[in-house]
């Protein structure tokens, strides 16, 4: 478990991260976490991720802890983990990501809720989309699914986990009612694709709110 002596290191990646999305308007209350993978001297902690109802906006390093594959404390601390942590753990099981963040802006709640039925978010049009790995071009479509929201986070995570299987080039996902989970394969690309589609929920919101549908111009 030597790996676990360096968490501070990862810890206030991962706090900083936190209070950033604050500052976006992307934490209320204490809402949110964040994690990212431990390397593979920590087992058996896989991650580290942020401790249950912490205030974003004063986060700090030490409100971090390192969990195992069952999503049980692994170093120590004393400290809670994230109610939702058993979904992190099936992001990095599903898709061998390298950090997950999940946050609860309006935008993303809003969106999911009125999107239920049809089960996801379709995005096109929009030049940001080119902030998701793999996209090159506005004219691509880009579908965010929508899953069920449930306070059963097991039953969640076991529900969510084929459907993810399925999507090889899905990077998010939206939670009904709840918010918006994205990963990436280390901690800078999830925070590029977090920022890219809270912008792109934001966008999409705006224009359903003013009962626009965005058409685009014919080539010239």
């Amino acid at each position: 478990m030597q790996g676990l002596s360096e968490i501070k290191a990862y810890a206030d990646q991962i706090a900083e991260i936190a209070r950033w999305a604050y500052r976006n308007g992307w934490a209320p209350a204490t809402s949110t976490n964040y994690s990212v993978r431990l390397p593979p001297d920590a087992a058996p902690a896989i991650c580290a991720i942020t401790s249950s109802g912490v205030d974003k906006l004063t986060l700090q390093a030490d409100d971090v802890l390192a969990v195992d594959r069952e999503g049980r404390p692994a170093d120590g601390s004393g400290l809670i983990p994230s109610a939702e942590t058993l979904l992190h753990l099936m992001i990095y099981e599903t898709r061998n990501a390298g950090a997950v963040l999940h946050t609860h802006s309006k935008a993303a709640a809003l969106l999911s809720r009125f999107a239920a039925v049809d089960g996801r978010v379709l995005l096109s049009g929009w030049e940001m989309l080119k902030g998701l790995e793999g996209v090159t071009t506005h004219e691509s479509e880009v579908a965010l699914p929508v899953f069920p929201n449930s306070q059963d986070i097991p039953a969640l995570a076991a529900y969510i986990k084929p459907w993810l299987g399925a999507l090889p080039s899905c990077f998010a996902f939206l939670l009904s009612g709840h918010g918006l989970y994205v990963w990436g394969k280390d901690l800078t690309q999830a925070k590029r694709h977090l920022e890219a589609c809270e912008f792109l929920l934001q966008c999409e919101w705006e224009v359903r709110r003013h009962g626009n549908i965005a058409r685009p111009r014919p080539a010239y």
